[in-house]
């Protein structure tokens, strides 16, 4: 059972959670490709992509990413991560989107008949159980295929369809160093924060 032509679909891009996922598999995804193959797939009505960016930085490596899904379909939520010294005196990052992701899903729920969420965090599974009270259906799309896997046990039991990203990395992804087919900027230097709380630097 996976997404049916005349279903109106949006897609909840988890930016840090999805882009560790990838990295796992050593992939980087062509975001240009993953908006024509879910496109393909139903009614696209809205392709949501969350991250924080650091607020004290004049320049983050994400922004040229972020610029190019801003003008390329995509509708961006970005919002200050911020920094900190903890005890051991180590720099850490606290830039989780979960809060907005839940948000959006529960507003645009009514609209929608398949919510599709590219993340593995667990924290989640409240969320895709509360849609589904509302007789909407959910896609997870992630990773067991990696050392860790990527996507938590119970976000995946509690999805109606599971998605195993490698078996869609040849339709929207490439290699990692591999050549880009389109010109969407590298985030090799992407800051991995959002999935957890908090993250050394």
């Amino acid at each position: 059972m996976g997404i049916y032509p005349d279903e109106r679909l949006a897609l909840f891009i988890d930016g840090a959670n999805f882009y560790a996922a990838a990295r796992a598999l050593d992939y980087d995804i062509d975001y240009k490709k993953l908006l024509t193959h879910f496109t393909s797939q139903g009614r696209l009505i809205r392709t949501l992509y969350y991250t924080a960016l650091l607020e004290d930085q004049d320049y983050s490596p994400l922004r040229p990413l972020i610029d190019w899904l801003d003008y390329n379909g995509y509708t961006m939520i970005t919002k200050p991560a911020k920094s900190f010294t903890d005890a051991a005196g180590n720099r850490r990052i606290k830039g989780n989107m979960d809060i907005e992701i839940a948000v959006d899903v529960l507003e645009l729920a009514p609209h929608l008949d398949h919510i599709i969420l590219f993340s593995g965090d667990g924290d989640f599974r409240a969320l895709v159980e509360a849609v589904q009270r509302q007789g909407k259906r959910v896609t997870v799309v992630s990773t067991m295929k990696s050392s860790p896997p990527m996507i938590a046990d119970e976000l995946r039991r509690q999805a109606d369809v599971f998605i195993e990203l490698k078996s869609i990395l040849s339709e929207v992804g490439r290699r990692h160093n591999e050549p880009a087919e389109h010109p969407v900027p590298p985030i090799d230097e992407l800051l991995e924060y959002g999935d957890e709380d908090s993250v050394d630097l």
